[in-house]
C-alpha cells in the first residue's frame, strides 16, 4: 500500500507504512502539508474500499472476525494457543497469522484443529509493521471461511500502526502486558482507544512488579471508558474462560 506513515502527534515517517484516519496538523510542513493529506487520504479510501469487500465476504461465509493487536512479546500467541484448546472441539475457528518475517508463531499454532493462513509482510508488502486489508486479503484464500463460526486475526506486534487499518473485522481486541507499564494509554491512545476490549496479560507477574493495576485501568478509562478488561495470564491460564466467553459472544452474534 502506501509510503507515509502519520502518528498521533502528526508526525508522518516514510519508512514503507500506510496511514491513520487521522492524518494531523501538517502545518509544520509549509510546502508538501497539502499534498500528503491528499495522498493519505486517497491510501485511507482505498484501503477501506478492500476492507468493505473483506467485510461482505465474511458475511456471505457467515464467519465472525476478531483483530487481535498487542506489543511484542505481550502474549498473543500463547493465549491463542490457550483459546485453540479450550474451544477448537466446539468452534470452528481459523487463524489469520500476521508477522514480518518467520512462521514461529504460525508454527506454534499448528495441531490444536484450526486452520491457519500465514501472513508475512516482508513477502511483497514492503515489511509493515502492521497488517492492512490488502494483506488480509490475500491470506483469506488459504482459509475455508465458509467452514468457520470464528476467524481470529494475530496482527502484527505493535502498539501503534495496527489500530489504524480496518481489515473488515467486526471487533477489535488488544493483548497488553502488565510488564509494560501503567501510561501506555496515555502514550498510545489511538490503539486504546480502538479496541473493544483489553485482556490484561501476565498477570500472574504482579507480585514482582511495580505495576499499578488501578492506575492503569483509570488511565485506560480516560481514553475508552467502554472497552471490556479481563485480567488474565496465559500461562496459568487464569482468566482464559472470561476471554473465551467474550469470543463466543462474538460468534453468536452471527446466530
Amino acid at each position: 500500500m502506501g509510503r507515509f506513515h502519520p502518528h498521533s502527534d502528526g508526525t508522518i515517517h516514510d519508512h514503507d507504512h500506510v496511514t491513520a484516519r487521522d492524518v494531523g496538523d501538517h502545518s509544520g510542513y509549509p510546502e508538501t502539508g497539502t499534498a500528503r493529506i491528499e495522498v493519505l487520504e486517497d491510501i485511507l479510501s482505498e484501503n477501506d474500499r478492500v476492507a468493505d469487500a473483506n467485510q461482505k465476504d465474511f458475511a456471505e461465509a457467515g464467519v465472525r472476525v476478531v483483530n487481535i493487536m498487542s506489543s511484542p512479546g505481550a502474549g498473543k500467541t500463547t493465549l491463542l494457543k490457550r483459546t485453540l484448546a479450550a474451544l477448537a472441539e466446539g468452534t470452528r475457528i481459523g487463524i489469520l497469522e500476521g508477522d514480518i518475517a518467520t512462521s514461529i508463531d504460525a508454527d506454534q499454532l499448528e495441531g490444536y484443529g484450526a486452520a491457519v493462513s500465514l501472513v508475512n509482510t516482508s513477502a511483497g508488502f514492503g515489511g509493515e509493521c502492521h497488517l492492512d486489508a490488502v494483506m488480509v486479503r490475500s491470506g483469506l484464500a488459504r482459509l475455508p471461511l465458509p467452514e468457520l463460526d470464528l476467524l481470529l486475526i494475530e496482527n502484527v506486534g505493535n502498539l501503534v500502526c495496527p489500530a489504524e487499518f480496518r481489515v473488515g473485522e467486526h471487533a477489535k481486541a488488544m493483548v497488553y502486558s502488565v510488564t509494560e507499564g501503567e501510561e501506555k494509554p496515555l502514550k498510545y491512545p489511538v490503539m486504546f482507544r480502538a479496541v473493544d476490549v483489553v485482556v490484561i496479560n501476565k498477570v500472574d507477574l504482579l507480585p514482582y512488579l511495580d505495576f499499578d493495576l488501578d492506575k492503569f485501568l483509570a488511565n485506560l478509562r480516560a481514553v475508552n471508558p467502554q472497552a471490556t478488561t479481563i485480567r488474565a495470564s496465559a500461562r496459568t491460564g487464569e482468566g482464559l474462560e472470561e476471554w473465551c466467553s467474550w469470543l463466543l459472544g462474538q460468534a453468536a452474534s452471527n446466530a
